[in-house]
């Protein structure tokens, strides 16, 4: 295709992939749009400015494109070097989290570590240190990881180490997502099918035993299967985001009609904002946030094949480890919102207010414009420029 074909110099053309970049700003402003939608009364009741949350975002969008612009630039040999750092980084960040007097407790959990004017979340960041750090051992070690089970036991050795903080959180759909990824690359890359599916099932048998001996993931599991028992209680939020898909139908009740954004459906412009998607713009505007991200997650697999074909490895995995992120995290958000899944805290990428998620989510965009980039130049060390347009030669 056009987008990965080394381009004449005479010729004007924009620097990056424009289906991808194109994907990605339709996604952020639409995002920006429907969480203003759903933060606007809440904004205005609690801090006196309805525009307070719309603000931020936007103030966040204009640093994820900056943070964007920044890594395209930076050759994909580099990242590939940094891996074991950025992922020690990680995970000694996840580490800190937890230590008093760092970590800030926000709705009962230690997720962020606070700054006077922003908070940073540990596990948005090791969402991407362990996609950098597995896709270079996976170039690394791939004939390992294929042909023996010691090729396997250091990532999921990291992993499980990652695991354990971010369950001290707690963080449970954190640690889900990272955990999906890294199974799933693994699995691509070739990792022996029996050992496989006793680490599977090894994992599974764990999730399932932190649901059943931990009473609130019970409580949260039991409420997911029938929300109606108790639904002035622990089934409170499920409810009310079902009532907002009941009244949306179709077409929606109209941008900004909501109901359910009053002070009814908690964390609505956080966690729960496809429910207000889905009662402002109906089924129709549901579809077409999903095929969105249907489209910018294929583009993702679409380039990582194409680096696959041309044996860059690192390139492959590292497109094929941020698609796994962004399509886990939106199935196990929509499946919450739709009560398809049991309640997990994981914000909806783009769409969900809240910065830590914003500058990483631009941070692998960036990342995989690289990937096109240097397959559509072949050339590793030059950069794009800076505002995406090449000129023409005098």
């Amino acid at each position: 295709m056009q987008a990965l074909r080394a381009t004449d110099a005479n010729q004007p053309r924009f620097a990056l992939d424009e289906i991808m970049l194109g994907l990605v700003l339709v996604l952020s402003a639409c995002g920006a749009v429907m969480m203003g939608s759903a933060s606007m009364d809440f904004a205005a009741e609690k801090f006196g400015n309805a525009f307070y949350h719309l603000i931020r975002h936007g103030i966040y969008l204009a640093m994820g494109l900056v943070v964007m612009a920044i890594t395209v630039r930076i050759p994909l040999t580099l990242w590939n070097r940094a891996g074991p750092a950025l992922l020690a980084a990680g995970i000694l960040l996840l580490l800190l989290v937890l230590v008093p007097g760092i970590g800030r407790k926000i709705n009962g959990a230690t997720r962020w570590i606070g700054f006077s004017f922003f908070n940073v979340q540990p596990s948005e960041l090791a969402k991407l240190c362990f996609v950098i750090y597995l896709a270079g051992y996976i170039q690394r070690r791939q004939r390992e990881i294929a042909g023996t089970l010691g090729g396997m036991l250091k990532p999921i050795g990291l992993l499980c180490l990652a695991a354990a903080f971010l369950l001290a959180e707690p963080d449970f759909g954190a640690t889900v997502v990272i955990g999906g990824t890294v199974v799933g690359m693994l699995f691509v890359a070739g990792a022996r099918l029996f050992p496989f599916g006793v680490l599977l099932g090894l994992v599974g048998s764990g999730v399932a035993a932190l649901a059943v001996f931990s009473p609130y993931r019970l409580k949260r599991l039991v409420t997911f299967l029938d929300p109606w028992q108790d639904q002035f209680a622990s089934g409170y939020q499920l409810v009310q985001a079902l009532i907002a898909f009941g009244r949306g139908q179709v077409t929606g009740v109209g941008l900004g009609n909501s109901v359910q954004k009053l002070f009814y459906l908690p964390e609505a412009h956080t966690d729960f904002v496809f429910a207000i998607i889905a009662e402002e713009l109906g089924l129709i505007g549901g579809v077409f946030f999903i095929g969105l991200f249907s489209a910018l997650v294929g583009r993702i697999l679409w380039i990582g094949r194409a680096a696959a074909a041309r044996q860059q490895i690192f390139a492959a995995y590292i497109c094929l480890g941020i698609a796994l992120v962004i399509a886990g995290q939106v199935f196990i958000n929509i499946g919450v919102n739709a009560g398809l899944l049991p309640t997990k805290g994981l914000t909806l990428p783009f769409l969900s207010y809240g910065g830590s998620s914003l500058l990483i989510l631009f941070a692998m965009m960036g990342l995989v414009l690289r990937v096109e980039y240097e397959l559509r130049t072949g050339n590793s060390g030059s950069a794009p420029p800076w505002l995406g347009w090449r000129v023409r030669n005098a």
